[in-house]
């Protein structure tokens, strides 16, 4: 009987460091932010993958340009601009280049995101190996979706989903 409760102890807490790892990864994650610890957001956050995800929601919002003149090679102009377009996510979305909009005043958007203070408005788990969180800032309509995947040990994020207004580069609501 001893054991037994002793084995369901064990489970019991093995069970709840599990739920609990995520929340603790997401604390951990905003401490980041909060102090500027590239290194930290390094290890937290698989930036390939997030950039390559960005990629993927701006190439597939609705083109908003109007069709190119007979003649012309739109094809050619297309993966241009998504090669430029590429270039500068893989140079924004960094771990310098959030330290970077962190370190300005609190009270004011983020530099160049326009995205004010957040907080977490939901965040749960998707599967025993993906965990998903809604961030809201004051100043957008809709949340920024971010997705933690666990492998190897570790929860990381992999993915982040950015509301049309901020991929559009349109103001935010005030």
């Amino acid at each position: 009987m001893r054991v037994r409760r002793s084995v369901l102890t064990i489970v019991a807490a093995a069970g709840l460091g599990y739920i609990a790892y995520p929340y603790v990864t997401l604390c951990r994650l905003g401490f980041a932010v909060q102090s500027a610890d590239a290194a930290t957001l390094e290890r937290l956050v698989d930036w390939y993958s997030v950039r390559e995800g960005i990629k993927e929601d701006l190439a597939d919002l609705p083109d908003a340009a109007p069709p190119a003149p007979a003649g012309k090679l739109p094809e050619f102009g297309a993966s241009f601009v998504r090669g430029i377009t590429s270039n500068v996510i893989d140079r924004r979305i960094t771990p310098q280049a959030i330290v970077s909009a962190s370190l300005g005043p609190r009270d004011e958007p983020m530099a160049n995101t326009g995205v004010a203070k957040m907080r977490v408005g939901w965040a749960f788990f998707e599967s025993p190996t993906v965990f998903t969180v809604d961030l809201r800032a004051s100043n957008l309509s809709e949340p920024i979706r971010m997705e933690m995947d666990f492998s190897g040990g570790t929860w990381q994020v992999r993915r982040v989903w950015l509301p049309d207004q901020m991929l559009r580069g349109q103001p935010a609501r005030t």
